[in-house]
């Protein structure tokens, strides 16, 4: 493995730095992992080059929201044309199918994908575990994959015949799931800079589980010293939702049981009014926005003018993949600056801040102050983006990579990692993967 690399004479690099520098024939020097350099002219013996001729490079990108298990039921007839709750519904008995090879094989093809989109740290929630599936497969995909990984213990308790969504085979015990989040924080979790892996707790949503599972949760979580992720006003039924069953809005609850600070991130938050907007921004509460998500489900359009005015932490997810139903991230910062724009204005959302929240902002989410911005002493996790090929053949200016193309990535380096090389993932045999992928697939509709 070569531990030394030199990516010369890039077009442009973007460094998202604290002065948004952008050097034009920019090289960066890779030593162990970490940059040690970026600048012009830069020299290193050592050094494999890589030649940045044509080409556009930024912080790899950041995906704050994801369940990887998904990736095997996208287009699913009967969860194609249904709102939230009714998509979950048709969805739910399929998922009850899942088994560690299930959750295993979706990871590494979800991983895979993010990867091509320039995608080199990721979250990932999953909140179900049956026939023996555990959070362990998901790391295990993503170690053999060598993206970042922020992995989610998620949970459901409140099946349906406690009148929550999920049907009974599905919910845990809730001793069993606060043990299992000891276990997997204590068996996986790095709380160091450059950290690969690091676990988090994520009670599914307000409408999956107790009052006491999310107090317990948040009251856990910071014990161990790691992050707290749910799901909060994706949409009007959400909201309904919980005025009927708390009596107050989603905002409100989350702040009653903790769940507001730096430690917390809220996934989708379409529907947050005012006062909310300005409680997360108080307490530094992140979200996650997941744009083709909403539209998919027909949730609305997050509000992320006003919550970057505000001064909310906003990073962006592709959620899963059986709501979306693509998992690239490059697709994301796109149609996320289009529909700010359709809603707010054409001058309300720049290719340039929609890359900075799709990278920097992103980091910061997920408390990562080590990756999202190319400067010395920060993590070797790069995205180098072809500016000379079809997609963006004509294009005058960096914002080309929103407003034209590349949707995929040609080389990613994550820890200095060459990940992707000429689009094309390094790390795993993708032609056995996806074979497998499929055949799971086909073995589901049966």
């Amino acid at each position: 493995m070569h531990h030394c690399f030199l990516i010369r004479n890039a077009d442009v690099v973007l460094t998202m730095d604290d002065d948004r520098r952008e050097i034009k024939g920019g090289d960066i020097l890779i030593r162990d992992g970490v940059i040690e350099a970026v600048g012009q002219g830069l020299y290193d013996d050592d050094a494999q080059i890589l030649d940045g001729r044509g080409c556009l490079v930024t912080p790899g990108l950041v995906n704050t929201h994801h369940h990887l298990y998904q990736t095997l039921t996208r287009a699913v007839p009967g969860a194609q044309d249904a709102l939230l709750f009714g998509w979950l519904k048709t969805l739910y008995p399929i998922w009850a199918k899942f088994g560690p090879e299930h959750m295993r094989i979706s990871a590494l093809v979800g991983l895979a994908e993010l990867a091509l989109s320039g995608c080199s740290t990721t979250s990932d929630h999953l909140y179900l575990y049956p026939n023996g599936a555990r959070l362990d497969d998901t790391i295990e995909a993503a170690r053999a994959i060598g993206l970042r990984l922020h992995a989610t213990r998620g949970s459901m308790s409140i099946g349906e015949s406690l009148g929550g969504l999920p049907p009974d085979s599905l919910v845990e015990r809730e001793e069993d799931i606060l043990n299992d989040c000891i276990r997997v924080i204590d068996a996986f979790h790095d709380p160091n800079a450059g950290a690969m892996i690091r676990v988090g707790v994520a009670p599914c949503s307000p409408f999956s589980v107790s009052r006491e599972l999310m107090r317990d949760s948040a009251i856990l979580a910071r014990d161990k010293g790691v992050m707290l992720h749910t799901h909060l006003a994706e949409n009007d039924e959400d909201i309904a939702y919980s005025l009927e069953k708390f009596g107050m809005r989603p905002g409100q609850y989350a702040e009653e049981l903790g769940w507001t600070g730096p430690d917390v991130w809220h996934a989708h938050c379409v529907m947050l009014d005012r006062e909310e907007i300005s409680l997360f921004a108080r307490t530094k509460t992140g979200v996650a926005h997941c744009p083709c998500s909403n539209c998919r489900l027909g949730s609305g359009i997050a509000p992320v003018r006003p919550m970057r005015d505000a001064g909310v932490r906003v990073g962006l997810g592709v959620d899963g993949s059986a709501s979306n139903d693509t998992g690239n991230l490059i697709m994301e910062a796109r149609t996320g600056m289009l529909l700010q724009r359709v809603y707010y204005g054409a001058d309300k959302m720049s290719p340039r801040e929609m890359l900075e929240i799709a990278t920097r902002g992103g980091a910061e989410v997920l408390g990562r102050d080590d990756i999202g911005i190319l400067a010395p002493g920060k993590r070797a996790d790069i995205a180098v983006w072809n500016m000379s090929d079809v997609e963006a053949a004509g294009s005058w200016d960096p914002a080309a990579l929103l407003l034209a193309g590349p949707m995929i990535v040609k080389d990613l380096f994550v820890e200095g990692r060459h990940v992707v090389a000429d689009s094309w993932v390094t790390t795993i045999d993708m032609g056995t993967t996806l074979a497998r992928q499929k055949t799971l697939a086909l073995g589901l509709r049966n």
